[in-house]
């Protein structure tokens, strides 16, 4: 079996164990007016757990096989991968999660943005600079202003 099928095989069982866990244990401990409300706590891990089982049983029975046999990854050749960009990006994701309270939301989000896209070969700054604000003032308008999840936009310093 490859490597793909085997991932999705622990994938697959994480799953399994994760939606056990969302539609038989999570909702016990409810408060009684809780019981009615339509949407539950365990009402995103169901679904996560469902569409995780469709994807990952996908893959470990091969559905998702295109005709045409596509190259395998040469391990012997991994520097021809562009390995530089993944590693950098893995690197810059951790920058952006130590970077969310000392420079707040929409400082941190910009940032990650543009220097993603940097790393990821683009060049035109300006493209760059105004996806980068528009996808953070939607993001951030979802969460805060329609989930009402709080975020604080602004490093602590200026007060937001």
């Amino acid at each position: 079996m490859a490597l793909d099928r085997w991932i999705a095989l622990v994938i697959l069982c994480i799953c399994l164990a994760y939606g056990y866990a969302a539609w038989f244990t999570m909702d016990q401990g409810l408060a009684p007016f809780m019981q009615r409300n339509p949407i539950w706590p365990s009402t995103f891990p169901k679904v996560l757990s469902i569409l995780g089982i469709i994807a990952a049983g996908i893959i470990v029975l091969g559905l998702e096989k295109s005709v045409v046999k596509e190259a395998d990854i040469d391990y012997r050749r991994l520097g021809e991968y562009h390995l530089w960009q993944a590693i950098l990006l893995l690197v810059l994701m951790v920058l952006y999660a130590l970077s969310l309270r000392p420079l707040g939301f929409i400082g941190s989000n910009i940032a990650f943005l543009v220097l993603g896209a940097f790393i990821l070969g683009e060049r035109k700054w300006h493209i760059m600079l105004l996806a980068a604000v528009i996808a953070t003032a939607v993001v951030w308008y979802l969460v805060q202003q329609v989930l009402g999840i709080y975020l604080r936009p602004f490093p602590g310093f200026i007060g937001g």
